[in-house]
């Protein structure tokens, strides 16, 4: 009967079609949800509701597979007993992490200077020397996806193995992660955060927004009580505040105790076309999909179209969704395709490809 003579394709489409899924998403959960709010700039994997000090989840974002920046764990509390911590990467490994992060080159520079200032800085107390009071509070400044989060996590890794924090963990929030909704909660929630900060790097994005509420917003209280909290564990906590570049700017200096202690200011550029492109087949390679220099055509024309409006299309983030889409389309055309090899599976081919989306408005 008609029905039963189609049940066999039907069966081996819905067996691909479950198989490229099933790869879809460890990917996702595996390797492209690893991301904070910023690096490669976004949540995919964790939405700012699932941030530390949001929601009472203190896990934290891993870096994706081109960021190549390994995951420093969270709090020691939060380990399993009896399971052994992991070895502190030495200076050098972190160093070669930095230096293999695609682009950057001007932010690769202010953090292999700022790590040359504090290892002398650490000679010099170990020696009995003077030492000048050093403020490792940094402000980063870019668009999305620019690697903001993934240096903030280096830096934690590395102000880890140089002995200036206890632990390197970065805890990341953003303004609903520190301000409440009604007088003197927000001093507590803040707080809170802080606490899970400790020994480690608070990672603050669009902190700009604290201070935008005007004179009755609870945004203020949140600084107040940062700005106690760094000058009482000056010695075991440094703050990270990121965001648009000006609004930055404005933030810094609304405030005379934010002047005193943010004066590192480390500026992202927007990734090239190149660079992007080396995102793209990094996240191919690591994933084990091939492209076809046809199809390879393709993708750059699709990510120069799309990172025309740089700000929407978020640099490394707007790689991944176009790294995404593509695997959904490649799923459609396999599911309907009579012989699927391993070889298939990962050869993306120039119809896999979307088109760009067009802007209708006029």
């Amino acid at each position: 009967m008609p029905h039963r003579k189609g049940r066999p394709t039907m069966d081996k489409k819905d067996e691909i079609i479950i198989q490229q899924l099933e790869l879809i998403k460890t990917m996702t959960e595996h390797n492209l949800s690893r991301m904070a709010d910023d690096i490669w700039g976004g949540s995919l994997e964790n939405t700012k509701n699932d941030r530390p000090g949001q929601n009472g989840n203190d896990k934290k974002p891993d870096a994706t597979p081109e960021e190549k920046a390994g995951d420093t764990g969270a709090a020691d509390a939060a380990k399993p007993e009896g399971q052994e911590e992991e070895p502190v990467p030495t200076i050098e490994e972190l160093k070669a992490e930095l230096d293999g992060y695609i682009g950057l080159d001007a932010v690769k520079s202010e953090v292999n200077d700022l790590i040359n200032l504090v290892t002398v800085h650490e000679m010099r107390r170990k020696h009995d020397l003077p030492t000048v009071d050093l403020s490792l509070h940094m402000v980063f400044s870019g668009n999305p996806g620019t690697g903001k989060t993934m240096i903030a996590r280096l830096m934690s890794k590395i102000y880890r193995s140089l002995g200036i924090l206890s632990k390197g963990q970065l805890t990341e929030v953003d303004r609903s992660g520190l301000v409440a909704g009604y007088v003197g909660q927000t001093a507590i929630k803040t707080s809170k955060v802080i606490e899970q900060a400790l020994g480690g790097v608070l990672f603050i994005d669009e902190a700009y927004t604290l201070s935008s509420g005007g004179g009755n917003d609870f945004g203020q209280e949140a600084i107040d009580t940062l700005l106690k909290a760094m000058e009482d564990h000056r010695d075991d906590l440094v703050v990270v505040v990121a965001g648009y570049d000006g609004l930055m700017d404005d933030f810094i200096h609304s405030n005379p105790g934010l002047e005193s202690r943010f004066n590192r200011f480390l500026h992202f550029d927007d990734y090239t076309i190149d660079q992007m492109m080396d995102i793209f087949r990094m996240r191919c390679g690591k994933s084990r999909y091939t492209l076809s220099p046809e199809a390879e055509e393709k993708v750059r024309a699709l990510i120069k179209a799309e990172s025309a409006d740089v700000i929407s299309f978020g640099n490394a983030r707007g790689v991944r969704n176009i790294f995404e889409k593509i695997l959904v389309k490649q799923a459609g055309r396999l599911a309907s395709a009579e012989n699927v090899t391993a070889e298939s599976l990962m050869e993306i081919l120039p119809e896999d490809i979307p088109e760009p989306e067009t802007d209708e408005k006029n």
